[in-house]
């Protein structure tokens, strides 16, 4: 009888910080997709960031202490570790040559997937891996983009998470603002990764983004 492929997601970002809509979505991955891992990778050198990403050793810092007590998670620094631009194919590639039996689930959200035709060799990524994306809070999609961008070679699936208003964008401006201490962020951090930017004095000085 032959087995079955492992399931392997994959689940990039800048985690700057990471935040409770992310753990929310590599839960729902979990769950939905029935996944044997899931490497959470911070971003390394991003070349399509308009912004100066913190440093990354915070950055893998703060993942660790986000996703290190979720069963099933790796906390991957190879894009961390990576010297020059980070790409997701070359990510993806390296991880299938790790584990040659296993299908590969890339996790996006909607706004990404917009912008998927303009990843490096966005059609190489189509032929390794399965497209998994999840509905961000107030996004919506202009009309007839889904279609266009959706091609016959596309591997999609949706994932039927709960819309979060919740953006690294917008913590990071609390916290420039002053208002990092102000309760209402234990709703949008983990505890965990509030107490390393408090400690490490991280955003303090940023202007809004």
């Amino acid at each position: 009888m032959k087995q079955e492929p492992k399931r392997i997601g994959v689940f990039g970002g800048a985690f700057d910080p990471p935040h409770n809509a992310h753990l929310t979505l590599a839960k729902t991955a979990l769950v939905e997709l029935e996944l044997d891992a899931l490497h959470v990778i911070p971003t390394g050198q991003a070349w399509h960031k308009p912004r100066t990403l913190s440093a990354p050793e915070h950055r893998l810092a703060m993942t660790r202490l986000a996703f290190g007590g979720m069963p099933r998670v790796v906390v991957d620094d190879r894009e961390i570790k990576r010297a020059g631009p980070t790409f997701t194919i070359d990510t993806l590639q390296a991880l299938q040559a790790e584990n040659p039996d296993s299908q590969l689930y890339l996790m996006m959200g909607a706004d990404q997937f917009a912008a998927f035709r303009q990843w490096h060799q966005w059609q190489g990524i189509l032929q390794i891996a399965i497209i998994c994306i999840a509905a961000r809070a107030r996004f919506d999609w202009p009309e007839g983009q889904f279609d266009t961008l959706k091609q016959p070679e596309m591997r999609l699936l949706m994932l039927q998470m709960p819309e979060m208003a919740v953006s690294a964008t917008q913590i990071r401006q609390l916290i420039a603002g002053g208002l990092g201490e102000n309760r209402a962020m234990a709703s949008l951090l983990p505890d965990a990764v509030a107490s390393y930017i408090a400690q490490h004095q991280l955003y303090k000085a940023l202007k809004a983004d």
